[in-house]
């Protein structure tokens, strides 16, 4: 390690995504010293490539829609496995959050008569998800970083978090290092915010992109006395794409569908009439990425692994006005016109519905001066998530946790600091950044997705997750054995050697949860229990020395359940 920098602050956020801003945010309004690392740029944050929109209860388009049905809709697409009380709260909340982002200067697209518009996504009843440009995560992003400017929020991009400090079981801080130039930082802070995504990265095929959600919020949480909810719950894209292989898994929007396009298998077959005669391709997500799942598995997919979504029969004038991102995306990354040619896809790993156990009410963790928010944390999306809704899910709880950091903060009289923790972390990095074994780091990497793809992915069953198990022993045992290469680039070689232990973890954590799921329940899907158990509406807790236990989840109030009803897709399926 070269040089070492030394700060103070009352809380650390670790992550610069929309949850880690907003939760920045609103320490700063409130006067609060804070700081905000991130180990990509904050522009470039993962938040800004989601799409479609954000959902909030504001009746704009459908007076009589109402926070109790937004809640009703996400538990009921959750398969009863999301917290009622988290639930309650993004629903209740979500009005502000949209308020919050006007107040920030954000625009919202508007009808003519001034009113937000918002539109029909997914599994909702009512028309409730806002939206603004071609990418509303994006908007949100530039939003939340101008408001951030505003009140000269501290951020340090390319910043990697390696651990958090810990004394007498209560955070202090956290160690890291400059991905650029591998400056050492040691910094103290009353709190510490959790927001650096999930572990979407160790599949095969992911939208995330190589540095993003490799697990790092739960190895940091886990490492430092925390626990895992739910991590063998992962949705799976029905539509990423295979190729280039550096960009393998990028999306094709479901609008792509919802606008008359067609799924066929290597043989020229629309599949979706096995699985879904009534709804085809206007399925849900999760039947549809199931579906195609199974025609690859089971050799009628195509040469590469894949198969096909066509658009090709539909007027060039739709395509481009109804499809342009689409239309971008497959002609960057492959120069392939699709209002003439296929396309070719496969189900690709998109979001982490389990992750850092949390408080339903604060999202405070089993850790004192700890919290979790975004797609770090659980209790939202159960077994489904619900379109729009984790980008609603980052404001309500970056404005709740903010305020909560702000609180314990203020409550400290003292602080236990520890010496040896600081030694301790400091050594670790200096110890990787020296090693000289023979394992390469990325190929260590890729044979992580390889085992969750092949073991751990759409489809499972109790002997290839054994397998999966038995395979990354093996890995884990290698990887005490790597070697590190800072090169001209900076220190990529020491984060992705970071980036593999957090990826060896949170594999771990997927494969020991999924083994215990015997049932087939929303996202997860196993061959060998095809049934959903009501034993197992239960939330599964991971822990690196307990394994798996279950824990209860609350009943649903009934204003709640009530409304809990079938909801048509006719019409609605988009991104």
């Amino acid at each position: 390690m070269r040089k070492q920098r030394q700060i103070s602050t009352s809380v650390l956020v670790i992550g610069t995504g929309g949850s880690g801003l907003r939760a920045a945010i609103e320490l700063a309004e409130a006067g609060v010293d804070v700081l905000a690392v991130g180990k990509r740029p904050r522009s470039d944050a993962h938040t800004s490539l989601a799409a479609g929109g954000i959902n909030a209860a504001l009746g704009t388009m459908d007076e009589e829609d109402s926070w109790q049905q937004h809640a009703a809709d996400t538990l009921k697409e959750s398969y009863l496995l999301a917290d009622p009380r988290t639930v309650q709260v993004v629903a209740q909340g979500a009005q502000r959050g949209i308020e919050d982002l006007e107040r920030y200067g954000m625009n919202f697209a508007r009808e003519e008569d001034g009113r937000i518009s918002q539109r029909f996504f997914g599994a909702h009843k009512f028309r409730r998800t806002a939206f603004a440009g071609d990418y509303t995560g994006l908007e949100i992003q530039r939003t939340l970083i101008r408001r951030a400017e505003q009140l000269d929020v501290r951020i340090l991009d390319t910043m990697y978090v390696t651990r958090l400090l810990v004394e007498d079981g209560k955070i202090f801080g956290a160690y890291g290092f400059d991905v650029n130039d591998g400056t050492g930082y040691l910094i103290y802070a009353d709190a510490v915010i959790l927001a650096a995504g999930g572990h979407t990265r160790i599949w095969r095929r992911t939208s995330s992109r190589r540095d993003e959600n490799t697990g790092d919020s739960w190895r940091l949480a886990v490492e430092a006395g925390a626990r895992l909810r739910d991590p063998e719950l992962v949705q799976f894209h029905p539509s990423g794409i295979i190729e280039p292989e550096n960009a393998a898994g990028t999306l094709i929007s479901e609008a792509a569908r919802g606008e008359g396009g067609i799924l066929t298998n290597a043989a020229g077959e629309r599949f979706m009439q096995r699985y879904d005669p009534q709804r085809m391709e206007l399925s849900t997500r999760d039947r549809v990425a199931l579906a195609a799942y199974t025609e690859i598995q089971q050799g009628r997919g195509t040469e590469k692994g894949g198969v096909w979504l066509d658009v090709s029969h539909l007027p060039r004038k739709v395509i481009m006005e109804r499809l342009p991102r689409v239309y971008q995306t497959v002609m960057e990354l492959q120069m392939r016109d699709i209002t003439e040619q296929k396309i070719e896809i496969a189900p690709t790993a998109h979001y982490s519905m389990g992750g850092v156990w949390v408080d339903p009410l604060t999202h405070a963790t089993e850790v004192p001066g700890l919290f979790a928010i975004g797609e770090a944390s659980s209790g939202l999306h159960g077994a489904n998530r619900l379109g729009g809704n984790s980008l609603i899910e980052l404001l309500v709880f970056g404005r709740i946790v903010g305020q909560e950091a702000a609180a314990y903060s203020r409550s400290l009289v003292s602080q236990p600091r520890s010496a040896a923790a600081v030694a301790a972390a400091r050594d670790e990095v200096d110890g990787l950044q020296a090693a000289q074994g023979h394992e390469n780091v990325r190929a260590l990497q890729r044979a992580i997705r390889d085992v969750m793809t092949e073991h751990a992915g759409v489809l499972r069953d109790e002997a290839g997750l054994l397998a999966g198990l038995a395979k990354l022993e093996q890995i884990e045992e290698r990887i005490k054995n790597i070697g590190i290469h800072p090169d001209i680039a900076g220190f990529q070689d020491l984060s992705h050697a970071f980036d593999l232990k957090s990826s060896a973890l949170a594999a771990r954590a997927t494969l020991e949860a999924a083994l215990e799921r015997r049932e087939t329940r929303g996202c997860h899907n196993r061959s060998d229990y095809p049934l959903t158990d009501p034993q197992l509406q239960v939330n599964l807790v991971w822990s690196a020395q307990g394994g798996v236990v279950r824990e209860a989840i609350p009943q649903i109030p009934e204003e709640i359940a009530q409304l809990m009803t079938e909801v048509s897709q006719e019409g609605k399926l988009v991104e």
